[in-house]
């Protein structure tokens, strides 16, 4: 008969903006094996803790450290909410004082944290290209947005799921961003999310894209974004059809803290 050994694991619960995610300081290397199944189990709603995605902080030569992120479902990506969870979690660890520089699958980023507040750093976006009407562009993970109007009303799981499986993304998937303009200096944008396979409450990386498309057609440098979870602000510099020195900011919060068994 086999008898199967329990694992303790301490975790922290953080969110921003409504995108959530499961904590672990892996610095000491002791989760690195921790498997596809178990970051499933882990963040599922109704038999573990549940949560968008699952984050490691590993350590990093040269860095502060690296945010080894993966979605729901196991796959992973580059996640702005969850890099900017990531730093407030680091600064909780006293890793860091004040301004940090990290790894992510998608590169290095830098990033600064006031009062809960977390500003990052996202990569420059050269290539924004169209699908119809609508864009389509690389933030850290791969965007398709679309404007729509009465977006508090819009089917997002329907229309993104469609968007999301047809023919031209299916194999390798893409986030999906509905966007209504609010004002001269604000949008709402929903999201339907790749790996998580459903709308979230924010998706940092879609936020960004599209706060992007909004900043093409205007003379601002920034953009204020409405998400279900809250409130996030965009700051980019146009350089012809690209985009340099773009930063995602917006509140980073611990929820709470725990311990769970793996089996």
């Amino acid at each position: 008969m086999f008898k199967f050994r329990q694992t303790h694991m301490d975790f922290y619960k953080y969110q921003g903006t409504g995108n959530d995610f499961v904590m672990i300081d892996n610095r000491s290397g002791e989760w690195d094996d921790l498997s596809i199944e178990n970051i499933q189990k882990l963040c599922d709603r109704r038999f573990g803790i549940g949560a968008d995605g699952l984050i490691k902080i590993n350590v990093a030569e040269g860095y502060d450290f690296e945010v080894d992120y993966y979605n729901s479902d196991g796959s992973k990506s580059f996640c702005g909410n969850g890099a900017r969870c990531s730093v407030a979690f680091s600064f909780f660890l006293d890793i860091f004082e004040g301004k940090c520089k990290f790894m992510a699958i998608d590169g290095e980023h830098e990033a600064e944290i006031h009062n809960g507040i977390v500003k990052l750093k996202m990569r420059d976006v050269e290539t924004i290209s169209n699908d119809g009407q609508d864009t389509v562009m690389d933030t850290g993970s791969p965007h398709y947005v679309k404007y729509v109007e009465d977006i508090i009303n819009y089917n997002v799981f329907a229309h993104g799921s469609g968007i999301r499986n047809s023919e031209t993304y299916k194999e390798k998937g893409i986030n999906v961003n509905f966007v209504e303009k609010i004002s001269d200096d604000e949008i709402f944008v929903r999201t339907y999310e790749r790996g998580v396979e459903d709308e979230t409450y924010s998706c940092g990386t879609g936020v960004t894209a599209s706060a992007l498309t909004f900043l093409q057609n205007s003379n601002l440098i920034s953009v204020n974004v409405k998400t279900l979870g809250g409130n996030l602000k965009v700051y980019a510099e146009k350089n012809g059809d690209s985009f340099q020195n773009i930063w995602l900011e917006g509140p980073a919060k611990q929820v709470f803290r725990g311990k769970v068994d793996l089996i």
